[in-house]
């Protein structure tokens, strides 16, 4: 299994009351002049939080929500910094409550 770190708010807060786009495109940039594997997804309604033992989570959330998901627990900790108003955390992926930590639950438009 796999720990998986986690920005958690409101679509709305992250996707247009952030400058979201532009510390993703940055990040970007910086990992292809490191030659550095992504380690980080955007998921807009995380199927993660559907999971049991997430459900206080959920429930401290508005929705419909959006999570920045990474392997890189820095790269988390700078994004609270950054962004501030955003809830924190970690699962282990995948198990029997979470099979996907990627997935959403975001119709496909």
């Amino acid at each position: 299994m796999t720990t998986y770190y986690y920005v958690l708010a409101s679509q709305r807060f992250l996707l247009e009351e952030e400058p979201l786009e532009e510390v993703l495109r940055e990040r970007t940039r910086n990992y292809q002049e490191q030659e550095k594997e992504i380690d980080f997804w955007l998921v807009k309604q995380p199927a993660f939080l559907e999971a049991r033992e997430m459900a206080d989570v959920k429930a401290k959330c508005p929705q419909p929500s959006a999570a920045i998901i990474s392997t890189n627990s820095s790269f988390i900790t700078w994004l609270k910094l950054r962004l501030e108003y955003v809830a924190t955390g970690e699962f282990q992926a995948p198990s029997d409550t979470i099979p996907d930590p990627l997935a959403s639950l975001a119709a496909v438009s």
